[in-house]
């Protein structure tokens, strides 16, 4: 989707790069938040714009304490356990009767009429099928001339460098979402230029990425949204 021209001057979206109207809430383009809630949230999210000149979403304050949250609880754990293992009581057993040991089954032989009858066959149980997941972090690339739909979960402006938008679409491949990777949005018509867009997932029908979408909202990216990439 085209934008109309605008002054230079006029304010763009954080996130997907549109123009919009002084005090406008929300991008007309991408839905995205353009004023802060009020409260602490609002100002550290207007404080993160300021400083980065983009802001990922509320769900990176969740994220964050969760964090803290889960590194203190495994420091109050290993304490514990250093704890009382200075405590441990060895405790001896009495001896029981001796043990027999265990004489392994003889191998059945089965000899049907008219068969000759051979040496006992043992059964061997097949190894167990083996499946290779991806690693948690493990990024994908958008299948060479392919056009479909997929989940949008971050655009960064190429100013920012490619290397933060590898680290966050790597972040949201460890939160478990499908095929995460980056996309160079000037490569795409659809999309617009000047930005590294963190996508999730390769879907055949806009149906199938909006499914996607609440799983990713779910995860924590709520401002996720689908979108067609088409060369």
């Amino acid at each position: 989707m085209s934008t109309p021209a605008r002054p230079p001057g006029d304010p763009v979206c954080p996130r997907c790069g549109a123009p919009h109207d002084p005090g406008q809430e929300y991008c007309l383009e991408c839905g995205y938040r353009i004023t802060p809630p009020s409260g602490v949230v609002g100002r550290l999210s207007g404080a993160w714009q300021r400083r980065f000149g983009w802001y990922p979403g509320d769900w990176v304050w969740r994220v964050s304490l969760g964090l803290v949250i889960a590194i203190a609880g495994a420091t109050a754990a290993i304490v514990l356990a250093d704890a009382g293992a200075g405590d441990t009581t060895l405790v001896a057993t009495q001896g029981g009767p001796p043990h027999s040991p265990t004489t392994a089954p003889e191998s059945t032989t089965v000899t049907l009429p008219g068969v000759s009858s051979g040496p006992p066959v043992t059964p061997t149980a097949p190894p167990p099928a083996t499946t290779t997941a991806p690693a948690p972090g493990s990024l994908t690339s958008w299948p060479s001339g392919r056009t479909g739909f997929t989940v949008v979960l971050e655009s960064l402006p190429t100013a920012s460098g490619r290397s933060l938008a590898l680290e966050r679409a790597r972040s949201a491949s460890r939160a478990g979402l499908p095929q995460v990777g980056v996309i160079d949005s000037s490569s795409y018509s659809s999309l617009h230029p000047g930005y590294f867009v963190v996508f999730s997932g390769v879907y055949a029908s806009l149906g199938q990425a909006q499914s996607a979408q609440a799983t990713a909202a779910a995860k924590g990216f709520r401002l996720a949204y689908a979108r067609e990439i088409t060369r």
